[in-house]
């Protein structure tokens, strides 16, 4: 046990900042979309060149250099939409450079772990932490040739870091790529023009507290007027007084419909971005506005009515509700998705799932999912798995991150605390523990709804293993009962069990039919509450 690490402690995770909804603009008079497209493809043009000389700013980036952006991109535009162009290129230069000390620490970590292997002797075996060193002369080799080149491309990284260098492509770099393999995107040359110039187009204005209805570029009415602002240069296309354009249709958002509409009524800031589905050949609209943080409810309050053991897997998310003693009750539930296809299909396939979970999670009562704290940034690595990219491309693929956020946010609407619990050993231990004890005639139990149990227990502060410290010396209990077992007097072990429906295994003889429940309390070792899960006593394993 010398090699277990340190279990970090359980914690509430807390709740949403921000909330995003979106709609869609129905029913676009011809004109109307020739208007959107002309102030996109406008707009995008003073981004981009903003964004240019943002990226040549570098590290030199002031207030003054700020204000002085803005100034120039007024007079083609307007002083709010300015001010919305320099927000967003900023917020994309951050991003990049974000992204670039990810990069760095990615690097270092390959050069790290291919240095360590290349150090052991060729077919050296490893152990559960790290890998062993290389299986061959060859790829001794190859790997040592790798090792110079992230070396270069570690120095160039830390040099553009101090630079302030970013690396940015508007409309998206793997976009700008498949202009060069178009027969494999099933894309014509036409096609694909259209989504780059959809994607950098610029159509988002940032809310404003106080100005009429929250947004003084971008408006939307309460009863779903929607009108625009235009540049200067394409002011003579307005319909409308004070060079605005207002669109033919109406709009009307259906989740959380009517809190936006409060915020639109009190004039609060509220933040629109309109966009084209090119593929799909709809526009939308998304109003997005800041929350106050939820307070965080005490972890003994969540914990109150018991818990929902939550096990991430690559195609399911395995449940398991526990007791307030960390006793499983019920029947497992498993949420199964597809993680295969777009970016938008696992996304909805993640939501879709975390939606039954959170209806079933409902209907049982309880206030609290406990959820793994899983961040596979280190364990996903090439050179650390080189030889297993199968199992790669699975750690890759589970969006942990994603689903995390995903879940505290939609959780918060419906009052469910997320508690994030330490990942370590849950999947063995849970195994171990939990999974023959749980398997029965009828259900088989597998090892990641053993390892729900082992998270919710996690959660609970109550220890993994179901009994600890065997009875000494005999198998009688008159030395006291076991570390993490309840005493003989809590409640609920007084009468005999109820009768379960299937099968009986082991019948009881007709002498001892009466004294069948006090004999099990008993819990001794060999007995029917320690080994068979259908015939245990409803007594909480853990104080």
């Amino acid at each position: 046990m010398g090699g277990l690490r340190e279990l970090a402690a359980s914690f509430v995770l807390p709740g949403p900042t921000g909330v995003a909804i979106r709609t869609r603009l129905r029913q676009l008079a011809p004109a109307d979309e020739k208007v959107l497209a002309l102030v996109g493809a406008h707009l995008g043009s003073l981004a981009a060149r903003d964004l240019k000389v943002r990226c040549s700013q570098g590290l030199e980036h002031s207030a003054e250099t700020w204000a002085a952006r803005k100034r120039g991109l007024t007079p083609v535009s307007s002083s709010r939409w300015a001010g919305s162009l320099t927000k967003a290129t900023h917020d994309q230069w951050a991003l990049a450079r974000r992204g670039r000390l990810a990069h760095i620490q990615s690097l270092e970590a390959g050069i790290r772990m291919i240095a360590h292997r290349l150090s052991l002797p060729v077919g050296a075996k490893g152990s559960k932490r790290m890998p062993g060193g290389y299986r061959s002369a060859r790829e001794w080799h190859a790997k040592s040739r790798r090792l110079r080149v992230l070396e270069d491309r570690l120095e160039r990284a830390r040099a553009d870091w101090e630079a302030g260098t970013v690396h940015v492509v508007r409309g998206g770099r793997h976009l700008a790529r498949t202009r060069h393999h178009l027969s494999d995107a099933q894309l014509t040359e036409a096609q694909w023009r259209r989504l780059w110039e959809a994607e950098r187009w610029f159509l988002q204005a940032d809310g404003e507290s106080g100005k009429r209805f929250g947004n003084e570029t971008i408006r939307i009415s309460p009863d779903g007027e929607v009108s625009i602002k235009l540049p200067v240069p394409l002011a003579h296309l307005a319909n409308a007084p004070h060079g605005r354009y207002v669109l033919a249709c109406r709009v009307g958002f259906s989740h959380r419909g009517q809190e936006w509409g409060d915020r639109v009524a009190a004039n609060r800031a509220v933040a629109y971005r309109i966009h084209l589905d090119v593929e799909r050949g709809r526009w939308y609209v998304t109003a997005s506005w800041q929350i106050p943080v939820s307070r965080t409810v005490p972890m003994g309050a969540a914990l109150a009515h018991g818990v929902i053991g939550v096990d991430m897997n690559a195609d399911h998310l395995a449940a398991w509700r526990l007791d307030i003693h960390g006793n499983p009750t019920g029947s497992p539930r498993r949420f199964f998705f597809d993680l295969t296809g777009t970016a938008d299909h696992r996304d909805a396939q993640v939501r879709h799932a975390l939606t039954r979970l959170l209806h079933w999670v409902r209907t049982c009562g309880v206030k609290a999912i406990a959820v793994e704290n899983l961040d596979f940034t280190r364990e996903k690595t090439r050179e650390k798995h080189g030889c297993r990219k199968r199992f790669r491309q699975l750690i890759s693929g589970m969006p942990t991150g994603r689903l995390r956020a995903r879940l505290t946010s939609m959780a918060d609407q419906t009052g469910i605390t997320i508690i994030a619990v330490d990942p370590a050993y849950t999947s063995r231990w849970g195994a171990q523990h939990w999974q023959k004890p749980l398997t029965h005639d009828h259900r088989r139990t597998t090892r990641h709804e053993a390892a729900a149990v082992a998270i919710g227990r996690r959660a609970q502060g109550h220890p993994i293993r179901r009994r600890t410290a065997p009875p000494p010396h005999d198998q009688s209990d008159r030395a006291g009962h076991r570390t993490v077992q309840a005493d003989r007097r809590a409640p609920g072990g007084e009468g005999p069990r109820p009768p379960l429906p299937g099968p009986r295994t082991r019948c009881v003889p007709p002498d001892r039919g009466a004294n069948a429940g006090d004999q099990n309390v008993q819990h001794r070792s060999g007995r029917s509450a320690e080994h068979e899960s259908w015939q245990q006593d409803s007594l909480p394993l853990s104080p």
